[in-house]
């Protein structure tokens, strides 16, 4: 599984506009769709308001190079610019390893 964790950073309340119009426009709902596509969540950090995080979760590498390729991308990039937020972004790859289950609780 691949983490892709997303801050968008705005001014003046713009990452959470963009946020609305990700979930208005029906954007969230199609990624959600998508083969692979395992998680496509939004929070609000605590400590700053113009912030927004977004966690993405794919299936493999596969199903993230699909997601990019698809035409819904521009769209987001579209209201990214539109709402002119920059971004940092942080990717993890899931690896299973049964020395740290005990430390799971599940």
């Amino acid at each position: 599984m691949i983490t892709i964790n997303i801050y968008y950073k705005g001014n003046n309340g713009s990452a959470k506009k963009f946020v609305s119009e990700m979930f208005s426009s029906g954007l969230v709902d199609e990624i959600r769709k998508e083969e692979g596509n395992l998680r496509y969540e939004y929070f609000y950090p605590l400590d700053d308001e113009e912030t927004i995080l977004l966690i993405d979760c794919w299936a493999d590498q596969k199903a993230l190079d699909r997601h990019h390729k698809l035409p819904i991308m521009n769209s987001i990039i579209k209201l990214r610019d539109k709402y002119d937020l920059h971004m940092k972004v942080e990717k993890y790859e899931s690896i299973v390893d049964s020395k740290d289950e005990k430390y799971i609780r599940k």
